[in-house]
């Protein structure tokens, strides 16, 4: 036998190749939302109808109750029935608005 420390033989396995970066998102053409902030969408609703109109239409204690941007966004992020609403009210506006235009 050989005097020789073990040495790393060559038939040892090659490091696991890391995998694949995924597939980039599909892209979202038909999707009116795709790319808009949910801030965005609040400020825009505040601003054509007021926080009382908001609260009018979309019965939510943080439209109707000393409202404020940053309260009303927590409890959208967290509570998808209501950002729903949002959500539908703000593709609304925007079709009340291509129509006003016409």
């Amino acid at each position: 036998m050989s005097d020789t420390p073990d040495a790393p033989s060559s038939s040892s396995p090659a490091p696991a190749a890391s995998p694949p970066p995924p597939p980039p998102p599909p892209a979202q053409p038909r999707n009116p939302l795709h790319g808009i902030r949910l801030e965005d969408m609040l400020t825009a609703l505040v601003a054509t109808y007021g926080w009382p109109g908001l609260a009018e239409r979309i019965p939510v204690r943080c439209f109707a109750s000393d409202p404020s941007l940053s309260s009303s966004l927590k409890f959208l992020r967290k509570t998808p029935w209501a950002r729903d609403k949002v959500e539908s009210l703000y593709l609304f506006m925007l079709r009340d608005q291509r129509r006003q235009t016409r």
